[in-house]
């Protein structure tokens, strides 16, 4: 576990760098062509740089998170358009590119803020630590069903976990809503993106228990805190992370929950919501159908169970007791 959590973290977010951070000059002019491309040929393959006709089509274009930053150049009060609500370390680093740009011009930068983040999470990370919470809660959970309901019949089981599920996501928009007020509206919305999270970590994790044991717990924290915390974008967007996280960030049940919560609330559910909710619908069938394979796993192996020794069970048992307090 210090191992994998070592390489998953150090190696997530140890050097953030810009990578295809794409931006935008505003400008149909030589000028703005021109400004555009020194921009690109001083950051290499930091930056993806283009020109856009308008500001009205980079509002446009930052609102569906196609873009980080949009330069207005202007001789006297340039002005960069951003959205903070995709990613305040992202929007940053715009910000630092163009300032650069408006130094060496002897201007000052003017920043507009088209999406900001909820009062409540003024660095916009507030989703991610709602993850967390999520996460943990889930599959701690996977631990103590395991382990304590091994005994009991897969459908129990399952309704165990659905009902943990309910309650976990409760527990969280409850905590992040008004009590620390991160999430701030549409609140009900979050509460089932939030379950339909939750409930596909229990239903992959209870599935999995009947085919790996023990070593559950370790599997769970593999598939669910290292890569899962680290890809999600909660603090990193890919566009600051290396080609592995952002691979993952594509199809990950993290990223799907970060990013669908992002488009929910700052974003009037567009820029790829639909996208989102799909990748937790898949994460969540995934996790029924290993719940499937498990229970018929168990009715063939049912009959051998019904003939083990006392000394068997009680071995059983004491295995996944130490499985469920070892969380």
């Amino acid at each position: 576990m210090c191992l994998g959590m070592a390489l998953a973290y150090l190696g997530a977010f140890h050097q953030p760098e810009p990578h295809h951070l794409k931006v935008a000059v505003v400008g149909t002019g030589p000028q703005a062509k021109v400004l555009a491309q020194t921009v690109k040929d001083a950051a290499g393959d930091r930056l993806d740089v283009t020109t856009l006709r308008s500001s009205h089509d980079a509002q446009r274009q930052l609102l569906d998170r196609d873009l980080v930053g949009a330069f207005l150049p202007d001789a006297t009060s340039p002005e960069l358009l951003v959205a903070t609500a995709n990613s305040d370390t992202s929007t940053t680093a715009a910000e630092a590119v163009f300032q650069q740009v408006t130094a060496e011009q002897g201007t000052r930068l003017k920043v507009s803020d088209l999406a900001p983040s909820a009062p409540g999470d003024p660095t916009g990370q507030g989703l991610f630590f709602l993850l967390i919470a999520l996460s943990i809660g889930s599959y701690a959970g996977v631990a103590v069903i395991g382990g304590a309901g091994a005994v009991l019949p897969m459908r129990v089981r399952a309704l165990v976990a659905l009902a943990a599920s309910l309650a976990i996501s409760a527990i969280g928009i409850v905590v992040a809503g008004p009590v620390f007020h991160i999430v701030d509206h549409d609140r009900p919305a979050m509460w089932a993106i939030s379950w339909l999270y939750s409930a596909g970590i229990l239903a992959i994790g209870t599935g999995l228990h009947t085919f790996v044991k023990r070593w559950t717990t370790l599997t769970m924290m593999v598939l669910f805190v290292m890569v899962n915390f680290t890809s999600s974008g909660g603090v990193f967007r890919p566009d600051l992370q290396n080609g592995f996280f952002g691979a993952l960030h594509a199809f990950w049940n993290g990223a799907g929950f970060v990013e669908g919560a992002r488009s929910l609330l700052y974003f009037d559910g567009r820029a790829g919501l639909s996208g989102n909710l799909l990748a937790l619908a898949l994460w969540l069938a995934a996790g029924l159908a290993l719940l499937i394979a498990a229970g018929r796993s168990e009715q063939r192996h049912r009959g051998a169970e019904l003939v083990s020794t006392d000394d068997d069970i009680e071995e059983e048992v004491e295995e996944n007791m130490e499985e469920a307090v070892g969380v």
